[in-house]
């Protein structure tokens, strides 16, 4: 009985000693996974059993490892330890374990056992795993070798209303140096160099100084367009060691007229991996920053694909691991007419100002510009120091986007004031109002009074308009009172986001939204005071008087939908809309009108002019804007919005050059 004791004893004591063993091994498989998600692969290598450390010091064991997870893009790696029955033998147990991962060419997961050995380790029995491959991609062996090739993908191009590039996958040409030849007059040819390609020597230097450069290899120092290359092709091959290659490149054909409106692509930054993280982004990335490039990216955008394999020492493929196919990006075709935003830039473009063209019964906007520009080729190609910091502290702004900004509208805003007017029962549009050359309602009104730059004693409704006479707007405007003039902005989109895929300032008639006071709204009836309004909203509000006083809806892509839509709905009578726009014809074709200089034979067109004061007290001597709005009437197609800053003669700067985009149409 005793012996029989004993021996269930003994029993007991090694079933035990075997469930601390298994245990133990488990332990160390939890830490090693822990480790292993955590992707610190030098910790993992302390855990690798003698025998396997023999073949695979600890540089290569993390060098593997970080550079096969690197290439393939590895992202969501996920290790579990699978619980499992099994006891070790011998000293020696196989515990299974999945992974999964997201890669480059998609998801990859796969199940596996790893060997763990008891061995002793400084006196101490300890388990370690006999690391093998195929703990890497499953079906890897000594000798293998993991490959992922990058299956490019094309941008989505942008195209104006009839198909000619905005934004093209083209060539560019690549200005670089092969040091062996160029060192031999390296001052002289550096600084012919940077006076051919307008960057400084310490940019060449940085270039050449780059750890990878070797002596007879090319070395890019500057990508230009294929156009800029030629006119400085003889001179900059004449320095020895200058090359120039073709390179793939984003392209843009219509360069500084189309700036604002296309935009660029280039690499991505900082800030922009953090607004589109887990987007597919990378350091490497590039993306469009800005214009349609920037707004449209989703669906321009390249998703390049991957083919990730295992390749065994013979140089042949084993096995491939994970494949994901490349996804061209949509082109985007705009309803712009090039040869319009090239007219509309042609006139500003010496300027600090804007042009917006549209079709005033469709919507479709033809041409968007804000000047002075830059060249997005520069951008996108890799814009240098020097020129960056040239633009950016250029006092014109000529980085600045001034088409999709508001601004005080002037006189032209009376459009808008004359539609209420027109269409309320308190006036008599035919009635002479006698006006001197100031008004205030009252003494309340302290020291300010509305003036006019006309001198005509009598005004209706139409002399009003075609002088421009501020008074009278002031007069009548106020007349008919706050709440009418804050419902019937309201009524023309004030206050709203312009429907249109591109980013615009909100057009509001004061900084808080409402009107607080009489003097407030009298100058607000003729576009001063806190008026602000955006270039396209202004051109869809004019629309309305070739609509039946309803405003068309911009549109900025083209699409199936072919119908136009308005988008607001009887913002006046049609009655009002024909009466307004009579009488803005006689704004150009009466004697008296502001815009007399702008009459076309053969062509009869209603505008409007502004001149917006910027100044912050009356009396005081302000800069100015100048405005002029016009569309064609009798068949009509063409409405352009335009704006000049710091004019000398006002809106009569600016009449000349809207006169000469319906004269070349």
């Amino acid at each position: 009985m005793k012996k029989l004791s004993f021996f269930c004893l003994m029993m007991l004591i090694m079933i035990i000693a075997g469930c601390s063993n298994e245990e133990a091994a488990s332990d160390r498989f939890e830490q090693y996974v822990k480790l292993w998600n955590d992707q610190k692969f030098e910790d993992m290598y302390s855990y690798l059993s003698q025998e396997a450390k023999k073949d695979l010091t600890k540089d290569e064991f993390v060098a593997r490892y970080q550079n096969i997870y690197g290439g393939a893009e590895v992202k969501k790696l996920k290790v579990k330890a699978i619980k499992s029955e099994r006891k070790p033998e011998n000293n020696e147990i196989s515990l299974p374990f999945e992974v999964s991962m997201d890669t480059a060419a998609g998801k990859v997961s796969f199940k596996e056992n790893a060997l763990w050995v008891e061995e002793k380790v400084d006196d101490k029995n300890k388990w370690s795993v006999s690391w093998k491959p195929s703990m890497i991609f499953e079906g890897m062996t000594d000798g293998d070798e993991v490959s992922v090739k990058t299956l490019r993908a094309e941008r989505g191009e942008i195209t104006d209303r009839s198909g000619s590039y905005l934004a093209q996958n083209g060539n560019a040409s690549q200005v670089g140096i092969v040091p062996v030849k160029f060192k031999a007059k390296m001052d002289e040819n550096k600084e012919s160099l940077s006076k051919l390609l307008n960057i400084s020597t310490e940019e060449i230097d940085k270039a050449l100084n780059a750890s990878w450069v070797k002596e007879d290899q090319f070395v890019p120092i500057k990508t230009m367009t294929e156009d800029e290359a030629l006119k400085g092709e003889e001179q900059l091959l004449g320095i020895e060691g200058v090359q120039i290659n073709n390179v793939p490149a984003r392209v843009y054909p219509c360069a500084e007229a189309c700036a604002h409106l296309v935009g660029y692509v280039a690499p991505v930054t900082a800030e922009f991996l953090k607004q589109h993280k887990g987007e597919g982004y990378n350091s490497q990335s590039s993306a469009g920053l800005i214009g349609i490039e920037a707004q449209y990216e989703e669906t321009l955008r390249a998703k390049d694909g991957a083919v990730i394999s295992i390749v065994g020492s013979d140089g042949n493929v084993k096995k491939e691991i994970a494949s994901k196919e490349a996804e061209n990006g949509k082109n985007v075709q705009l309803t712009v007419d090039v040869a319009m935003q090239k007219k509309l830039y042609e006139q500003v473009k010496d300027e600090k100002g804007l042009g917006v063209a549209i079709h005033p019964t469709t919507g479709d906007v033809l041409g968007m510009v804000s000047a002075p520009s830059f060249n997005p080729n520069h951008f996108s190609l890799g814009i240098t120091s020097t020129e960056y910091s040239k633009l950016s502290n250029d006092a014109a702004k000529p980085l600045l986007n001034r088409f999709n900004k508001t601004y005080s509208p002037g006189s032209t805003f009376k459009l808008l004031s004359a539609a209420l007017i027109a269409d309320s029962e308190k006036f008599d549009l035919n009635e002479k109002r006698t006006i001197g050359d100031k008004w205030q309602k009252d003494s309340s009104w302290g020291d300010f009074y509305v003036t006019r730059v006309g001198n005509q004693p009598n005004v209706n409704f139409r002399d009003a308009l075609v002088t421009s006479d501020n008074i009278y707007f002031a007069q009548a405007i106020t007349e008919l009172g706050v709440k009418a003039f804050e419902q019937g902005s309201k009524k023309f989109g004030f206050n709203e986001k312009l429907p249109i895929e591109f980013p615009f300032q909100t057009s509001k008639i004061s900084q808080s939204n409402s009107i607080d006071s009489e003097l407030l709204l009298a100058n607000s009836a003729y576009g001063q005071g806190e008026v602000q309004i955006s270039p396209l909203h202004l051109a869809s509000v004019y629309s309305s008087i070739v609509n039946d006083g309803n405003m068309i809806k911009p549109k900025l892509v083209m699409n199936e939908e072919t119908e136009p839509e308005f988008w607001k709905e009887d913002v006046m009578s049609s009655e009002a809309a024909l009466k307004i726009k009579e009488s803005l014809i006689g704004v150009i074709e009466d004697p008296n009108g502001t815009a007399k200089e702008a009459k076309i034979s053969n062509l009869t067109l209603a505008g409007k002019t502004g001149t917006a004061e910027l100044k912050l007290s009356q009396g005081e001597k302000g800069k100015e804007n100048g405005w002029f709005v016009a569309v064609d009437t009798e068949s009509p197609h063409l409405l352009v919005a335009m704006m000049v800053e710091d004019v000398k003669k006002g809106s009569h700067d600016v009449t000349p050059k809207v006169k000469n985009i319906f004269s070349q149409k």
